[in-house]
């Protein structure tokens, strides 16, 4: 099939690379615009762009998707299909114009965690079992007619950064099978909700912060469904300081103890934190203005102080 490709992360490499190098044509890809980045403000170009244009592919970055040049531009393409993968929301003139219909990828087995970071969610809520799903594009979010599902085993120590590196080839690969699919005319089925699905919102500061009262179980998940990206982190009164505190790894220990909650426990050579229901190890942290450290490398030149303890 003719098609044109969507997306802007790495995650939609895997699927780009797939179809480069399949027998389908890809007409061209779109992705988003250069965005300045970094103390510099340079502009950086996304992971899709850098492989289209080292493979020599027609790209498109148009800034307004409503745009009707960007629309007649898509038009004059003659693609059979359009692909989504971690791209924008796109308007109804976009997404209605090849015959064969748009559909997108999504990281996770729909209905079940709609949403902008499927991939954290899943192992932030102690999820066993994940996966991808295609489905065509409607005029709301994650909600179309499902054309193909595959599941993927959640690991107990997965971290979003090992689960993502699993899940983008599974998803690459289900888009060829939903190609070959959709040659058939299939008849895609509705979602239907049971009311039991978990949503999959944006990550933010508030949500991404720790909260000592939440279960140990919960906090362990939420550490490593955001390891590496956008990491946990927690608040420490540090004698007179205040110091945000990213996480990348930790232990849970459910144990019995007599530290008052919340309170730093250094021992040694460990950084452990009290919980109701036992110790939380911190491995791998990182501390204002600093680089991301193995506790015991922080410990041999910073000192938490007599009385140090979460917020």
């Amino acid at each position: 099939m003719r098609i044109v490709f969507m997306g802007t992360p790495q995650f939609a490499v895997y699927a780009l690379q797939a179809l480069n190098q399949s027998e389908h044509d890809v007409a061209a890809v779109v992705t988003s615009a250069d965005k300045p980045a970094g103390r510099g403000k340079q502009l950086r170009q996304s992971a899709v762009k850098e492989y289209a244009v080292a493979e020599k592919l027609t790209l498109l970055q148009p800034e307004n998707l409503k745009d009707p040049a960007f629309t007649k531009e898509l038009e004059l393409l003659n693609a059979d299909v359009f692909i989504i993968v971690a791209f924008r929301m796109l308007p109804k003139s976009v997404w209605s114009i090849p015959p064969k219909g748009t559909f997108n990828l999504h990281a996770s087995l729909l209905p079940n965690y709609r949403g902008a970071a499927p991939i954290n969610w899943a192992i932030i809520n102690n999820e066993t079992t994940t996966g991808a799903t295609t489905f065509y594009i409607d005029d709301k979010i994650d909600t179309g007619a499902i054309l193909l599902k595959e599941a993927l085993a959640i690991e107990p120590s997965e971290t979003v950064g090992s689960l993502h590196d699993k899940l983008a080839p599974l998803g690459a690969n289900l888009i060829l099978k939903t190609l070959d699919y959709i040659a058939t005319n299939p008849t895609p089925k509705p979602q239907t909700l049971t009311g039991d699905e978990q949503e999959a919102p944006k990550l933010t500061k508030e949500n991404t912060k720790i909260d000592w009262k939440q279960p140990l179980r919960y906090i362990d998940g939420l550490v490593r469904g955001l390891n590496p990206y956008p990491v946990a982190w927690l608040e420490i009164q540090n004698g007179t300081s205040v110091l945000k505190v990213k996480i990348f790894k930790a232990t849970p220990s459910f144990e019995k103890h007599s530290f008052e909650i919340g309170k730093i426990v250094v021992a040694d050579k460990k950084i452990k934190i009290a919980h109701k229901e036992g110790m939380l190890n911190l491995e791998e942290l990182q501390l204002p203005n600093k680089k991301r450290m193995q506790a015991q490398a922080l410990l041999n030149g910073f000192t938490f102080k007599n009385g140090a303890e979460v917020l």
